[in-house]
């Protein structure tokens, strides 16, 4: 297997990690050898719920004995969409009440970049310097990153940069701007929160000049701050959220949210304004309805917070610098990449999975299912500090 791995699926870095996965179940994956692991990363916060949820699956299969693709996006009613669409505007503030649903959080935000471009009829991005969006060539535009973008240009022009949290930049969303596109935390970064105000701030300045705020929440919503979207705890209203990975309790998906004056634009002038086949594919949607009713009926977005004050409790050592975001999207900052690296591989050596960061070396992402148990943190804490100790040596 790990041959045909190489050989015929292409990889997207030099060294993958190789596990061969078994299965998963709540909080762990299994190998092909039976070892168990301890999912501190939950597919890059994809999975909310954990692995095989019985209430994801359970809705996936009704689904599956109903019909699957009937009709490309938008044309058909399809109840799994629908309820999950509705019951988002009923999650979401006024007048975030409509919504696009999309095949991955990188579609979403194409879909959000066309949706601020056609209503304001302007043509100009702001994005911040750092920032994660995505890897097709749009998404790319807006990512503050140019040793990664380098290789593929050109992209899309009339994109600007400003820098995070960097009040004075703010003068740079002029009448030109359409949008301005930031993450709410920004991920790759380094899990960096905005701080004094810094998202109304925005709001504010794009409301004087008329342009829109695109908020991504594609890490940090569906619950992973304590909220179910990370800008209800920074007293800010987005003109449109985009969301993913953690929307579809495993499953592939993204979607963006407007007000229906914004949204409605996209369906004439021209007709088929943003179209996608496979966008709102009933089971897709049947498992993210399912994970939007258990976070929000449970009380899982408040244990985010009790969880991470155990993590900060129990995750104190001389190398680790400080631990940066909110809830359960937590970054360890250690003192430089080597350590980062021995802290990743080590743990999974032990049976507990970490992973990188995109932008920041230091950094050592804790972004476990929202249903871990306080006993396994503390037995995922244990093994990183197993290998703390054992680098002091």
């Amino acid at each position: 297997m790990k041959n045909d791995f190489f050989t015929y699926q292409a990889q997207t870095t030099p060294h993958p990690l190789a596990m061969e996965i078994s299965h998963a179940d709540g909080s762990y994956i299994y190998d092909t050898n039976q070892k168990a692991y301890l999912d501190f990363v939950a597919g890059v916060s994809a999975c909310s719920l954990g692995h095989k949820h019985p209430r994801v699956v359970n809705a996936i299969k009704v689904q599956l004995d109903q019909y699957l693709h009937v009709m490309v996006y938008g044309e058909y009613i399809q109840k799994s969409a629908v309820e999950l669409t509705k019951l988002l505007a009923a999650h979401l503030p006024n007048p975030l009440e409509k919504t696009y649903l999309t095949n991955s959080g990188t579609e979403a935000i194409e879909g959000a970049m066309k949706l601020a471009k056609r209503y304001t009829g302007r043509s100009e991005l702001i994005a911040a310097k750092h920032a994660y969006h995505g890897n097709t060539q749009g998404a790319m535009s807006v990512m503050g990153f140019e040793e990664r973008k380098s290789a593929f240009r050109p992209l899309l022009p009339d994109v600007r940069f400003i820098e995070f949290n960097k009040e004075a930049d703010l003068e740079k969303i002029t009448t030109k701007t359409a949008g301005v596109i930031l993450e709410t935390i920004q991920g790759g970064a380094g899990f960096i929160e905005p701080k004094n105000n810094y998202l109304a701030n925005v709001k504010k300045r794009c409301e004087e000049v008329g342009a829109l705020l695109i908020l991504d929440e594609i890490q940090p919503g569906f619950g992973r701050t304590g909220t179910l979207f990370g800008f209800q705890n920074y007293n800010v209203v987005p003109d449109i959220v985009v969301m993913g990975k953690g929307m579809g309790g495993g499953m592939p998906v993204g979607a963006f949210t407007a007000s229906a004056e914004l949204m409605d634009s996209l369906h004439d002038h021209p007709k088929l304004g943003h179209i996608t086949t496979f966008g709102g594919h009933p089971v897709i949607a049947a498992a993210c309805l399912a994970t939007l009713e258990e976070i929000t009926e449970s009380d899982l977005m408040a244990q985010t917070l009790e969880k991470e004050k155990l993590f900060r409790e129990l995750l104190q050592h001389k190398y680790i610098e400080e631990i940066r975001g909110k809830g359960l999207m937590l970054s360890l900052i250690v003192k430089n990449s080597d350590i980062a690296n021995q802290i990743i591989l080590e743990s999974q050596e032990e049976g507990l999975i970490l992973f990188w960061l995109l932008f920041e070396p230091k950094a050592v992402r804790i972004t476990p299912p929202l249903t871990i148990s306080e006993e396994e943190i503390r037995k995922g804490c244990d093994i990183i500090m197993k290998v703390l100790r054992k680098m002091e040596d």
